[in-house]
């Protein structure tokens, strides 16, 4: 555990040049992790261009090889991160994505398949945890561990930051997760949160920041979810923080770590439901999932967390999985 997998199995191909896709590859190239980067877009040369403005940044990081790939690079890759689909557009939801990324994952899946590769893969495209369950109907039974979504770690990534901002401690010292759907009824799992050991409600009459605690969590869980929508307003699309939250999740398959992330996974019972995928906590290491880690939520959050379920549930029926 915690060690690098051998050199011949650090191998991650990147499918998807956009603004996500290239912003993970220099997150990765700078992180050590991987040996081995293949870099894939339809566009090719979108593709040869992030990698030649890589590779002459290469005295600068270790020592990685970076390439523009083509399909057969996924049959001996160890992780395949798929960042491919049309960008989300101001003003519009994730769901909007639905049909659009739905014939573009299928495709990709089809290429892996014919590679016959055994990769855990990693997807981000959006609307994430329909397109997590969509490539688990396309690869088959036996597949529900090895493709996994990015889900709401980046969310979980924002939550920290507020709380850390708001009780002026180090976000390192903050935990905590935001679960169901990466998208609009996500919701932030209070129950499960601490800081310095104590669980925040018991810490924030400590902490004397705000004069309703309620209306505070209030204002926080709904910067969290709003957060991508502003940004997106703001520069047209998201990048630097979910890159980093990709390596991340690279580093957990990787490293074999056995992190604790809230990755979308297809649930079969846990938490009281099945056939759908969504961010739960789960153990991550070279296997892909673990274990899916059965939380005690309050009734209020067990509510939530169905309520994503369904609204995933509903968005799987409108394309036909």
């Amino acid at each position: 555990m915690n060690a690098l997998l051998p050199s011949k199995h650090r191998k991650v191909v990147v499918v998807g040049a956009g603004a996500v896709g290239s912003t993970y590859c220099y997150a990765l190239a700078q992180s050590g992790i991987a040996n081995e980067i293949a870099l894939i877009d339809k566009n090719e040369k979108l593709a040869f261009g992030h990698v030649l403005d890589l590779v002459h940044g290469q005295p600068y990081f270790p020592s990685v090889s970076i390439y523009a790939g083509k399909p057969a690079d996924y049959a001996d890759a160890q992780l395949i991160v798929i960042t491919a689909g049309t960008a989300q557009k101001p003003g519009e939801t994730r769901l909007d994505l639905l049909q659009r990324n739905a014939t573009i994952m299928r495709a990709i899946m089809a290429d892996i398949s014919a590679a016959r590769s055994s990769a855990i893969i990693l997807i981000t495209t959006n609307p994430v945890d329909v397109m997590t369950y969509t490539a688990i109907q396309y690869a088959g039974k036996g597949s529900e561990k090895r493709i996994i979504g990015s889900g709401t770690v980046l969310d979980s990534s924002r939550f920290r930051y507020l709380l850390s901002d708001h009780c002026g401690v180090d976000i390192h010292n903050v935990h905590a997760y935001i679960l169901g759907e990466h998208g609009d009824s996500e919701f932030a799992a209070w129950s499960m949160t601490h800081v310095a050991g104590m669980p925040i409600d018991q810490y924030c009459p400590v902490c004397g920041g705000c004069t309703d605690w309620q209306a505070e969590k209030d204002r926080i869980e709904q910067a969290v979810r709003d957060s991508a929508y502003h940004i997106i307003d703001y520069k047209g699309a998201t990048n630097w923080a979910v890159g980093l939250a990709m390596t991340s999740i690279t580093r957990a398959i990787l490293r074999d770590a056995h992190s604790v992330l809230t990755i979308s996974a297809l649930l079969n019972g846990e938490f009281g439901l099945d056939d759908v995928c969504l961010s739960v906590p789960c153990i991550v290491s070279s296997h892909g999932i673990e274990k899916v880690i059965e939380s005690q939520l309050t009734e209020g959050e067990t509510e939530s967390l169905k309520k994503s379920a369904s609204i995933l549930k509903s968005a799987n029926a409108s394309i036909g999985i």
